[in-house]
């Protein structure tokens, strides 16, 4: 039986397409009145849009190493594998096949991170089919977005310009547009089926827009059209059985593609504002403890001590109801309403603290390196050997997408075939415990580790649970 699978719209192979703009004026929304309205057309539309959107071309080289025989035998390589004996390395060149949309005249083109991942060679084929070579400006994991640039000599590119997604209501008419299975640039037209779909686990910040409009593998990186002719999201991902369009589709809106072009333009590093808390989506039985008339918000629990969030006032047990003027519903819409503001200034947060509703300001500020990360690989012998470990500081917790109020020490990651990884040890695991010893910074973990110890006992936490290990020598 096939399951349902989230699927990203990338495709793994080429074709040639042509792509599209769009920018008439903008309509007050109204229900179809007469079958003459049911039968109007989107053409004038579509022909607007259509040289903004792309087809993009990603090439990588993946490196295999071919043993022959047993040795690739996938048995065999559960105990052997980078094996030294013999054999030769195979490099093989992928191809993949995506969309993007011209947002600045001079050739500056959003897309999704998973296009151009790893990519050697990124080549950009405008509706008119010329060719240009792309350099990536800012590739952005966390959101799937990336932003390339092609130079064209002067001269200036249709572009779409960037609507306002928030502006959005369930039921308005979009249309998608990208160049599904490489057939060539394909539109399709739907409506938008809900919005802010915080459960979609394809990147950190989620808050997408979901549409039926028709989006297929290939129509990664292209474009959801609002009925302005502006570019209100950026097509990421599907829900589907067999790889094809089963009517649920995904796009990051357009509100936080703004903040990732924003920092391509600006040339500075990218960096959101720091939340400072932690807390969690406050469900039918919290409400009723805490006197709401309906489970909404986020109940916060910890605070960083030196954060925004305790500077302003805020405690644990408020509830965060709303960011400005957009309710929040859970962490994910939190975070997200949070990362599309820039960084400087400060928005209110409607806080609800024992049955009163309270405005506070909350300072936008950039996540502090407190205590310095001090990344280091454990070596010797001890259970740690092989793992790379980093200080939790607040700005390495948030690159990290964890909690913004954790501390400890955060396993970076895990050589292979390392002591670290054959006890099970894994990256994003925080030590908390060595031989009943707490372990707060690296220092701390480098100090026990140096010891001789005939049993180890240590806690970790993972997924919001302590695991204990132990070891005998």
């Amino acid at each position: 039986m096939n399951k349902l699978l989230l699927k990203y719209t990338g495709v793994a192979f080429i074709g040639l397409g042509l792509m599209m703009t769009l920018v008439p004026a903008p309509q007050a929304k109204s229900v179809p009145q007469s079958r003459g309205q049911i039968t109007l057309s989107f053409a004038s539309l579509v022909k607007s849009a259509a040289p903004a959107v792309v087809n993009i071309y990603a090439k990588k080289l993946v490196r295999r190493k071919n043993r022959g025989g047993l040795f690739d035998d996938p048995f065999f390589n559960r105990f052997f594998g980078d094996s030294p004996f013999g054999g030769f390395t195979r490099e093989r060149l992928e191809k993949s096949l995506g969309s993007g949309v011209i947002v600045k005249s001079d050739g500056l083109i959003i897309t999704n991170h998973h296009v151009i991942q790893d990519a050697q060679e990124i080549t950009v084929v405008l509706a008119d089919r010329r060719e240009f070579e792309a350099k990536m400006v800012v590739s952005d994991k966390k959101t799937d977005l990336a932003v390339l640039r092609i130079e064209t000599d002067g001269e200036a590119l249709p572009f779409l310009k960037l609507g306002d997604s928030d502006k959005l209501d369930v039921g308005d008419l979009v249309l998608a547009v990208g160049n599904p299975f490489g057939v060539g640039q394909t539109v399709t037209s739907g409506i938008v089926s809900a919005l802010a779909r915080t459960s979609v686990g394809v990147s950190d910040f989620r808050s997408f827009i979901q549409t039926d409009a028709a989006i297929n593998p290939g129509n990664s990186g292209g474009a959801l059209l609002g009925m302005s002719g502006q570019l209100v999201g950026v097509n990421t991902a599907i829900y589907s059985r067999s790889g094809g369009s089963l009517g649920i589709g995904f796009a990051v809106p357009s509100n936080m593609v703004r903040t990732i072009i924003a920092s391509a333009v600006s040339g500075k590093p990218l960096v959101r504002p720091w939340l400072s808390f932690s807390g969690s989506a406050v469900n039918a039985d919290v409400a009723n403890s805490l006197g709401l008339r309906r489970p909404v918000g986020v109940l916060i629990q910890h605070l960083h001590g030196k954060g925004p969030g305790i500077r302003a006032g805020l405690k644990p047990g408020d509830v965060v109801v709303a960011v400005g003027r957009h309710d929040v519903d859970d962490v994910e819409a939190l975070r997200f309403r949070i990362a599309t503001r820039p960084v400087g200034g400060s928005v209110i947060l409607t806080v609800v603290r024992r049955g009163k509703s309270l405005q506070i300001p909350f300072s936008l500020v950039v996540p502090i390196e407190e205590p310095p990360r001090n990344i280091a690989r454990i070596k010797g012998r001890n259970p740690f050997s092989g793992a790379r470990v980093g200080n939790a500081s607040p700005a390495l917790a948030e690159e990290l997408n964890f909690d913004s109020a954790v501390t400890g020490v955060i396993i970076l990651d895990v050589a292979s075939r390392s002591t670290a990884e054959r006890l099970g040890f894994r990256p994003r695991d925080i030590v908390r415990e060595i031989n009943g010893e707490p372990v707060h910074i690296v220092a701390d973990l480098q100090r026990i580790v140096v010891q001789k110890f005939k049993r180890w006992r240590m806690v970790v936490g993972r997924n919001g649970r302590n695991i204990g290990f132990e070891v005998t020598e």
